[in-house]
């Protein structure tokens, strides 16, 4: 028997309408929230419409996990603890709940069983308590590889994007090596490569000169070298499309099939085609293509863009029992195996759940912009998933920014990038960063691998518990009108600005700071030295 899904439950869940609640995409650019009457698409590239994925009349759909917070009972959580073959959904609407798992079609022989994902349900009052069980039961099912920290770095794509040159990466290395020395990784992101899918062939392009070459030189010059790549698509004009069509994902008419035929066709040098990872031949070049880079190019952080494409809906794999995800995942072991396991993969524009145990970090927002609409909407993507960092893997809230933003909206988002926990990477011009903000540059290079734990969906104030007693606070005003909030100080401690610098003094129980329209503080407390 071919089976499309199962449902597992649908039912009345009996909760107000006006319920917040909070769900996630199954891609990363997605993410859902509001209320149960009035749903809100809070990624800007919602599932349904920009990768065109089926949802039920009447039901916004959210993937892998949902959580509700009536305003007079305990929240609820529910989540699937596990994604080996099968994407799990859950639909919300004012007054019913389902739960599905989409079986892709997958064929029950007579007298056999299918394992479907594990799922968590689960109420309480804590959010961080909730959302900490669901992580830890991830963990146990895709183990993450130990990748100890966080990592810090620079990203070429914020002030060059695909018309980076050598000669830019080289100024911005001076600059690392002069003025902030705790940015480890230099990342070249997009523009080495002469289209998609065509990744060794890099030849001179490069502003004059391989893209090898300058790799090479940061590695010299004591720093890490780091590359992007989309391994699983391939534009039109590519010789990996024009000399191995058999390696990509078919349509009816047995030839590859461009992408934009069933979802998003790519944003930039598209159409894409899409690699079949079920395909073993397929498998073997990723494995080639990493080793290479690895070991003779010299890179061990990787960012893997476009990753989602690996599990495209629609189409004929070479391997027709296999679902999506198993293809995605397939694809992605093959990568880990030519890297190596001690390199670091960054997952971009990656489906969430089904990432699990294959990638180091998780890129947690769309890209940031220098301007107030783009620093808000990715400061509350970024911070909805702080719950991940250090558990399922390190958070990578996209590059940080202090050039091109006013003071207000630039603190705003050094607070936000420092409370997600996770991976650092400056995104701005370096050699261009007025003098006044090189020490929040120094501040932001050092994460804490501690995210931010809020109360509720406000993300007004959170709070990150850090070794020797110290106590950092993240306080937000995401309006235009001042605001004011409040920490509470459980004993006697000595309060600072980490932002300015600023000694606050000695306070206990609570303490007040006005903030200005789009503003944040960051404050640590410690405990004082005649704390009882």
């Amino acid at each position: 028997m071919a089976l499309s899904e199962v449902v597992l439950f649908d039912l009345e869940h009996g909760l107000p309408a006006e319920t917040a609640y909070y769900g996630e995409g199954l891609q990363m650019l997605a993410q859902y929230g509001g209320s149960l009457v009035a749903p809100v698409d809070y990624g800007e590239y919602p599932d349904r419409s920009h990768y065109r994925l089926p949802e039920p009349e009447g039901f916004r759909r959210v993937y892998s996990m949902a959580l509700l917070e009536p305003s007079d009972a305990p929240q609820v959580l529910l989540g699937f603890t596990s994604c080996r073959r099968f994407v799990g959904a859950f639909d919300l609407s004012p007054t019913r709940l389902r739960c599905t798992i989409d079986l892709e079609g997958t064929v029950i022989p007579a007298g056999t069983e299918l394992a479907l994902e594990g799922l968590l349900v689960r109420e309480g009052s804590d959010r961080a308590q909730l959302l900490g069980d669901l992580a830890a039961r991830l963990a146990r099912a895709h183990p993450r590889t130990a990748w100890p920290a966080p990592p810090t770095g620079w990203c070429s794509w914020y002030c060059f994007g695909p018309r980076v040159t050598a000669q830019d990466v080289l100024s911005n290395l001076a600059a690392i090596n002069r003025d902030y020395r705790d940015l480890e990784f230099v990342q070249i992101d997009d523009g080495y490569q002469p289209t998609m899918g065509d990744w060794l062939d890099t030849g001179p392009g490069f502003g004059g000169r391989p893209v090898q070459e300058i790799l090479r030189e940061i590695r010299a010059q004591g720093r890490e070298p780091a590359i992007w790549v989309a391994p699983f698509v391939a534009s039109p004009d590519s010789k990996l499309l024009r000399e191995h069509p058999s390696w990509f994902v078919r349509g009816d008419d047995g030839k590859p099939m461009p992408s934009d035929r069933v979802m998003f066709g790519g944003w930039r040098l598209g159409p894409w085609f899409v690699l079949d990872g079920t395909n073993p031949e397929v498998q073997a070049h990723f494995e080639q293509l990493f080793a290479t880079m690895r070991r003779e190019w010299g890179v061990r952080y990787f960012k893997l863009d476009a990753i989602f494409w690996g599990m495209m809906h629609g189409g004929q794999r070479s391997d027709r029992a296999a679902t999506r995800v198993e293809a995605y995942r397939l694809g992605m072991q093959a990568i880990r195996r030519g890297a190596g396991a001690d390199a670091y993969i960054l997952g971009c524009n990656h489906p969430i759940w089904p990432s699990l145990g294959l990638i180091d970090g998780s890129r947690s927002s769309l890209d940031i912009e220098r301007r107030w609409h783009s620093v808000s909407r990715t400061g509350r993507e970024n911070l909805l998933r702080a719950w991940q960092n250090g558990t399922l893997w390190w958070n990578d809230p996209d590059a940080f920014v202090q050039t091109g933003l006013p003071d207000n909206e630039a603190r705003f988002h050094a607070t936000l990038i420092h409370a997600t926990g996770g991976a650092a990477l400056s995104g701005d011009d370096l050699p261009q960063v007025p003098a006044a903000r090189t020490g929040v540059m120094r501040l932001l290079s050092r994460p804490t691998g501690v995210a931010a734990r809020f109360a509720d969906l406000s993300l007004s104030v959170g709070t990150m518990p850090l070794a020797g007693g110290a106590v950092r606070h993240a306080l937000f005003n995401w309006s235009d009108a001042p605001v004011e909030r409040t920490i509470a100080l459980p004993e006697r401690s000595r309060v600072r600005d980490l932002l300015t610098g600023e000694d606050l003094g000695v306070h206990e129980g609570r303490l007040t700071r006005a903030l200005g329209a789009r503003d944040a503080a960051l404050l640590e407390s410690t405990p004082a030295p005649d704390a009882r």
